[in-house]
């Protein structure tokens, strides 16, 4: 009941969040820092969907696994899971490709002229915050245990899914941090009036890396830990998976 009770915490702790982020004050810092748009930024693609997911609100939703057994297959009696190849593999792929659209979402809502528009016309800003949240949510299910429903995509995919996104994140928040100009003109900074420049920019980029790291590295390092305390032994594991990509086709695009 307890742990019933947490996650139902975290699911409407989401939905809070999501709306703190569009009405003052955090909307008019957002509009005037960039360190606080991308704050902004990191909470509707990054914490919200994760606590979300985290949260498990599916039967409160009408939502239902349609598929038993567990993330991958189902047990036989000797207690191995067994894989069909066309539902993993479809599951694999499918994972891989929502990460592609997410990471499209999250580059395309960062460049320059889309965020200067964003915070000149307030009202793309629920634009920016419906997009970057349900391609989150599709996500964190591929990545984050949420009963009824479970990953598809085996430990390795989540760990690597999981490592990309965080490293593209990285690196367009490295880019800009490291920049000697701003890369967003509607900020203005006026000497003794909030942070400088520089410094609103080294801020910017390392809150979206705090954030990003503060979400994807406990889902790293947890399919980690689950993967190499499996009862089969991870090396062999990790070379049957990729035997099998091999034969197949990787993320099952050969026929």
């Amino acid at each position: 009941m307890a742990y019933r009770r947490f996650r139902d915490a975290l699911a409407v702790l989401s939905v809070a969040w999501w709306f703190v982020w569009l009405i003052p004050p955090l909307a008019t810092w957002a509009r005037r820092f960039e360190f606080a748009q991308a704050l902004q930024f990191c909470s509707f693609a990054f914490v919200v969907p994760a606590l979300f997911v985290a949260g498990a609100p599916w039967r409160r939703l009408g939502i239902r696994s349609r598929r038993g057994g567990s993330a991958i297959g189902d047990l036989d009696r000797s207690g191995t899971v067994e894989v069909p190849p066309r539902i993993f593999g479809a599951e694999q792929g499918h994972a891989v490709l929502v990460a592609g659209v997410f990471i499209t979402l999250a580059v395309a809502w960062r460049v320059a002229p889309v965020v200067d528009t964003v915070v000149r016309h307030p009202w793309l800003t629920v634009l920016e915050a419906a997009s970057l949240s349900v391609g989150g949510v599709a996500l964190f299910r591929h990545l984050i245990e949420s009963p009824p429903l479970t990953p598809g995509a085996s430990r390795p995919y989540r760990i690597g899914i999981s490592a990309v996104v965080m490293w593209v994140v990285w690196i367009v928040a490295y880019l800009d941090g490291m920049s000697r100009t701003s890369w967003y003109d509607v900020f203005v900074h006026v000497a003794g009036h909030g942070p400088s420049l520089a410094a609103d920019q080294q801020l910017s980029a390392g809150a979206i890396w705090l954030v990003s790291a503060a979400v994807f590295l406990p889902i790293v390092f947890w399919n980690l830990v689950q993967w190499l305390q499996s009862e089969d032994d991870p090396d062999a594991e990790l070379y049957r998976l990729v035997r099998r990509e091999r034969a197949r086709g990787f993320f099952g695009t050969k026929n």
